[in-house]
């Protein structure tokens, strides 16, 4: 079992910049790759980014590309999502998931998920 704890979600301004968290407890001696995601209401769960368990693979949402970063610091079990030029449709509730194998963009192949954190960006 992998328990995921989201952090940093917020209130801020479009054009803005957010930095959000998630820290991994339990099993996470496994090689696991990790994804963010987000959910805006009324809408599916779609996907942001993701990065391979070593970080030498990453990938984004075209909507996303050029001003979202993921990254992961192994030693500290912790993955991150930095957010530049935040705009009013990046708001959502962020979610960050876990699974054995590959990364993916697809919600359903992540076997762990966290708890989400709010973003919201004001015009």
């Amino acid at each position: 079992q992998v328990q995921l704890v989201e952090s940093g979600g917020g209130l801020v301004q479009a054009g803005g910049s957010l930095r959000l968290s998630c820290a991994a407890s339990g099993r996470t001696s496994r090689s696991y790759a990790m994804g963010w995601f987000r959910q805006a209401p009324g809408k599916e769960r779609e996907f942001v980014a993701a990065i391979s368990w070593s970080g030498g693979s990453t990938y984004y949402a075209d909507s996303v590309k050029g001003r979202f970063t993921i990254s992961r610091d192994n030693v500290k079990n912790t993955v991150y999502l930095q957010m530049n030029s935040l705009k009013p449709e990046d708001t959502a509730v962020y979610y960050c998931a876990a699974r054995r194998g590959p990364s993916t963009d697809s919600v359903g192949e992540y076997d762990y998920w966290g708890q989400g954190t709010q973003v919201t960006v004001s015009s």
